[in-house]
């Protein structure tokens, strides 16, 4: 006998309260509700009281392992922390001299940078546009050659090596050593007895896949890339330094925002020593990290053949390495890059030295060329 239309009802009503307890499984299961927020990493956003004012401050970067300070510090929030209402404008380079473009029509305040790009626009500017504000690594570049075509430092005759920017760190690390090799190269046009080939730091893995590059003299993660993809690292730049350091990126200031905000610089910079320790501290957490930006940013993180290998090779210091900034500034000028770099005035480390000194650690020098 067919059941009436309430008891058809009442039966629907009973199923549904019974099922309740397997969607609620089913929806945490996907993610969704309180519990599957917890699990996802979320930085903090820009609240309470912005600093002097300040809606927001722009900074610069490079999507490079070298650049680690500022990818951890993004992701983990450990910079807008310090920062607290005044948001943060992030802004992704691939080499220096754009990023001082950037710096000097008032597009970026702060970035991540470079030693060669930051002389040569602090002499181009006549001491007037930065000042180099503190450290961040150390190392992490490297000459990546086809194995097949150059097996030794005396075969780079005829080859073609690249750079990711004419004017840019590894460019003129690459100019300078070719020079003391006694190859000539002509500085603008790359042409000499080695190619000297300036290309986008995304764009020379694929190129030397395709065998239209010998090598390239780049940072990481290139360099790392390079070698998974069959090459085989001749010359680890920290060979050529002094104790294996030198400055491969430190961190500058607009000297217009330094003087009318210098409060969240000091915020900034704060955000920069602690990310820095805790890097050094926590470093397999800090490479998820980097990795974790890395993808936000160029929609791919790196497999464990580059990210592992490219993180041991960069050292992280609040020190910006002052002396061996005044070597590479000697290189760019053999390098025909620069006629009589400017470097006196070019670090303020008053700020830094403030920041380290509240954490009980020692004042950095700045080799004699601090802004008076």
């Amino acid at each position: 006998m067919p059941a009436t239309r309430a008891a058809r009802r009442r039966r629907r009503a009973i199923a549904a309260v019974a099922a309740l307890p397997l969607l609620a499984v089913v929806l945490g299961a996907c993610g969704y509700g309180s519990e599957g927020e917890k699990d996802e990493k979320v930085a903090p956003a820009a609240e309470g009281e912005k600093i002097g004012g300040l809606g927001e401050v722009k900074i610069g970067y490079f999507a490079n392992i070298t650049h680690a300070t500022a990818l951890v510090g993004l992701q983990e929030g450990l910079i807008q922390k310090e920062l607290g209402g005044t948001k943060i404008k992030p802004q992704v380079f691939n080499a220096g001299p754009s990023e001082i473009e950037a710096l000097n029509a008032g597009a970026i305040d702060i970035g991540w940078i470079g030693p060669s790009p930051s002389v040569n626009g602090f002499t181009k500017s006549k001491g007037q546009n930065l000042r180099i504000i503190s450290g961040s690594a150390s190392g992490g570049v490297s000459l990546v050659v086809n194995p097949k075509k150059i097996k030794s430092l005396d075969d780079l005759k005829g080859k073609r090596i690249a750079t990711p920017q004419l004017g840019n760190t590894q460019d003129v690390a690459l100019l300078n050593y070719l020079s003391e090799k006694g190859l000539k190269v002509d500085t603008n046009t790359g042409k000499g007895d080695v190619t000297v080939i300036r290309q986008d730091n995304k764009q020379i893995p694929a190129s030397f896949e395709s065998r239209s590059l010998d090598g390239a003299w780049v940072p990481e993660p290139t360099a790392s890339k390079l070698v998974a993809g069959g090459g085989s690292v001749l010359l680890d730049e920290k060979k050529l330094w002094k104790d294996g350091e030198f400055v491969i990126t430190n961190v500058i200031v607009s000297q217009k925002f330094l003087k009318e905000h210098p409060d969240v610089v000091e915020a900034v910079l704060r955000g920069s020593v602690k990310t820095n320790a805790w890097i050094n501290e926590n470093p397999d957490e800090a490479k998820a990290a980097a990795n974790a930006k890395l993808k936000a940013d160029s929609g791919a993180a790196l497999p464990p053949e580059v990210i592992d290998p490219a993180w041991k090779n960069v050292d992280i210091t609040d020190d910006p390495l002052a002396s061996t900034l005044s070597v590479s500034s000697e290189h760019a000028v053999k390098a025909g890059l620069l006629e009589d770099p400017l470097l006196d005035g070019i670090y303020d480390l008053s700020l830094l030295n403030k920041v380290l000194k509240a954490d009980g650690k020692p004042a950095i020098d700045d080799a004699g060329l601090g802004a008076e």
